[in-house]
């Protein structure tokens, strides 16, 4: 090949020789320009269906079986409103999301004699819209269900204004005064242990009945200056939380969990931290405690201290913010420690109370 020949060759090759070194030209092209998503042939958006289809299918088999539940009675509802009205069941809109909240603000409530409270409205919006997107496949609106929330007010304010009162109600907080009170009175045999450390741990890590069900004893580790429970299983914010030793021995939530671990000879890590015990022996059994268990035996120890108010598994949730932020703590570090969203209205309510007693324009006044 003559040096003409050579010269072209490495040009057209994208090599060009100088001083006996080779350099790499890159060589120009042009991409093809990516096939826009309104020119996808019918195939192409039939696959791209399917994997969407299946990746929300994935997401709500993932959810908390408690969650998948709700949702399922939430949408059981719907579907009778719809049975009811005419509606066709997947209409879901923000009209008959209105009609809906009106329709169940007529229904009986959780006990005879009783109306639906709107908290359980609020739900049933919530778990049909969602039931309606991921299980249904339907394309909603954004903020569909903003009307019907809206009414939702509407019907709360004429209710208070009747001074008509619907619902449970909100739990009473567990305070560490309580907690003094229900330690004293557990006995000393097996399942006094275990309801000691349940409520001292449930209070300690401002935990949801669920959280504490699924809990294993490889949860609770040794940390710097008492444990870190890890809150691994949580339909909203699972998360490690640090539980110092108490200052109070007798209700140290440390000291409480090594007891029951002990008594109990938990040495199996993959077992659960809060097991059944048999109602008359006392005696370990196999399995853990389910969640509303969890949230009797928080009432149960309640009511064998004499304590009139009556507990709920919500109450040491609630406990733990109110008596944090009775010591001055902010609603981040308090959100933290519970998993609550930094901002929660829920939580932000629950501080309210406790602000409203310990920052009020009266004191020094009267």
């Amino acid at each position: 090949m003559s040096g003409v020949q050579n010269r072209a060759y490495l040009r057209h090759t994208g090599r060009i020789i100088t001083d006996s070194r080779v350099t790499v030209v890159p060589v120009a092209t042009t991409p093809a320009a990516p096939v826009r998503p309104e020119a996808y042939d019918t195939a192409t958006r039939a696959a791209l269906e399917h994997i969407d289809g299946q990746a929300v299918r994935a997401v709500a088999d993932g959810r908390p079986e408690r969650t998948r539940k709700g949702y399922a009675q939430d949408w059981a509802s719907w579907s009778k409103f719809c049975a009811d009205s005419g509606v066709p069941l997947l209409a879901v809109t923000s009209g008959t999301l209105v009609m809906f909240v009106e329709w169940l603000w007529t229904q009986p409530g959780w006990k005879k004699g009783t109306c639906t409270a709107p908290s359980t409205i609020d739900r049933r919006i919530s778990g049909t819209v969602v039931s309606a997107r991921t299980e249904h496949g339907v394309k909603l609106e954004e903020g569909v269900a903003r009307l019907a929330r809206n009414r939702l007010k509407q019907l709360v304010k004429e209710m208070e204004a009747n001074g008509e009162t619907r619902g449970r109600g909100q739990a009473a907080p567990l305070l560490v005064d309580h907690l003094a009170a229900i330690r004293a009175a557990c006995p000393d045999n097996l399942r006094g242990i275990r309801d000691r450390a349940l409520v001292l741990m449930h209070f300690a890590v401002a935990g949801r009945e669920h959280e504490l069900a699924h809990n294993r004893v490889r949860d609770y580790a040794d940390g710097t200056g008492g444990l870190v429970a890890d809150m691994r299983v949580s339909k909203i914010r699972p998360r490690v939380v640090p539980v110092p030793y108490g200052s109070r021995p007798s209700i140290c939530p440390v000291r409480a969990w090594t007891a029951w671990k002990e008594a109990a000879a938990l040495t199996d890590p993959d077992d659960y931290a809060w097991r059944r015990l048999h109602s008359r022996w006392h005696t370990l059994m196999e399995g853990g405690l389910q969640p509303e268990s969890i949230g009797d035996v928080i009432t149960r120890a309640g009511e064998r201290a004499g304590i009139e108010i009556r507990f709920t598994g919500h109450s040491p949730r609630r406990g733990l913010a109110t008596s944090s932020r009775l010591k001055g703590h902010d609603q981040i570090v308090i959100a933290k420690q519970g998993g609550w969203a930094p901002r929660s209205k829920v939580l932000a309510g629950y501080l309210e109370v406790v602000d409203q007693s310990e920052d009020n324009a009266l004191i020094g006044v009267l």
